[in-house]
């Protein structure tokens, strides 16, 4: 990372598309330059389904950041926060031909975790080490230098299909931008947020998205599980939709502007006005009543959050707490029923000691993914090894081996 580079990010939400155009100053603090956000009209739970609006909700987006920064780019990193990204485990175990571990040997261990996965039709984005085994000796975070005959590694390979990638491909190459990498949010997210002793202690991190809650658990250091649960904001406002008898629209400005989670423990209820939002909606509605219906659908996120950390024996057991971020977390009182439901103290994530231009400001949940691709990016990439999309299976096996080889600690 060079003081004074460009960095483009966008992520690719089922909701928005937001796009950041930043720069690092010399003590590694994030500037931002500029910013776009579309609405994703082109894309419905994670699927493409109209190419020719995605591609102009991504133009849109990008347009703006360049306007702000007045120049194009031609280069970006682009974040994927969506429900078809797959997470599997697997193992790799090989022989060390030499006296001690070296850097291809350990390429050659994550190269053999992912055989015996059925990966047709998909394309993986990421191999992360969770830990290695070394002839006796486990738990170890880079074995490199090491002195053995046997290295095993314990992996989380993403995946994502590969129709979808080739075409967000297709709208690159339509455009001329080259994607330089690609990150999935709910990997990057933990990477990029949490602490070093957060991830030693134990700590979960959730981003409730749109269409989605991404789920990371870190302890000793390393990723030790990751999950996709099919529940986010979008639900909130199709429940109020159908609970109240009103229009998407209508319900979604009623829940940004009425959301409050505590409002049931107040005694008194309170009549809301339809008509303030809606020429169609006009009738009056109960808050309490409103309350109720989204409590419910956050209460069901939570309940499948322990249950995905059950599954690695971690509900109700992470000394570093829950972390929230995401578009989803900003509904108020969110806090006090994520330490209701999850038995676990939890706070909210947001951008901070970022430097932004005059007009813009990234101080919201909502970009969180996004300064996170801009982070990881900065930290992680370099100009010799990019990560290109047009170029062979093998070219395209030593990028991720030349990107795990960065983040061993």
């Amino acid at each position: 990372m060079v003081p004074g580079e460009t960095f483009v990010a966008i992520d690719i939400g089922s909701s928005k598309i937001k796009s950041v155009i930043g720069t690092f100053t010399e003590d590694k603090k994030l500037r931002v330059m500029g910013v776009g956000v579309a609405e994703s009209r082109g894309i419905r739970k994670g699927n493409i389904l109209d190419m020719e609006e995605f591609k102009n909700n991504l133009d849109w987006a990008l347009g703006d950041a360049e306007k702000m920064v007045g120049e194009q780019v031609s280069h970006i990193f682009i974040g994927l926060s969506w429900i078809h990204i797959d997470i599997l485990r697997n193992t790799g175990i090989i022989a060390i031909p030499g006296i001690e571990v070296t850097e291809d040997d350990v390429n050659r261990a994550l190269d053999i975790s992912q055989n015996g996965l059925d990966m047709t039709n998909r394309t993986v984005l990421k191999v992360i080490p969770e830990s290695f085994s070394l002839d006796f000796e486990s738990g170890i975070k880079n074995p490199i230098g090491m002195n053995g005959k046997k290295l095993e590694v314990r992996s989380h390979i993403f995946s994502i299909g590969t129709n979808t990638i080739n075409n967000i491909k297709k709208w690159i190459y339509d455009v001329w931008v080259e994607i330089l990498d690609i990150y999935p949010n709910i990997l990057w997210s933990g990477e990029a947020i949490l602490s070093r002793r957060q991830k030693e202690l134990g700590v979960v991190c959730l981003d409730i998205g749109a269409s989605t809650t991404n789920v990371s658990v870190y302890e000793e250091g390393s990723l030790i599980y990751a999950g996709i649960i099919p529940l986010g904001g979008e639900h909130v406002t199709s429940d109020l939709a159908l609970g109240l008898r009103i229009s998407i629209d209508t319900a979604e400005k009623l829940k940004l502007e009425y959301g409050d989670l505590g409002f049931l423990k107040n005694d008194s209820d309170e009549e809301i006005d339809l008509s303030k939002f809606s020429s169609i909606d006009t009738v009056n509605i109960s808050r309490k009543f409103m309350t109720e219906i989204m409590k419910a659908r956050y209460q069901e996120i939570f309940h499948y959050v322990n249950l995905e950390l059950k599954k690695v024996g971690r509900d109700w057991m992470l000394p570093e707490w829950a972390a929230l971020t995401g578009w989803a977390s900003k509904i108020r009182w969110i806090l006090d029923l994520a330490r209701e439901s999850l038995r676990l103290p939890a706070s909210i994530w947001v951008p901070e000691e970022i430097d932004s231009m005059s007009g813009t400001t990234v101080s919201d949940p909502t970009y969180s993914a996004v300064i996170w691709v801009l982070l990881l990016s900065q930290k992680y990439w370099t100009h010799k090894r990019p990560f290109k999309l047009n170029i062979s299976l093998h070219g395209w096996v030593e990028s991720v081996k030349n990107f795990f080889h960065k983040i061993l600690p």
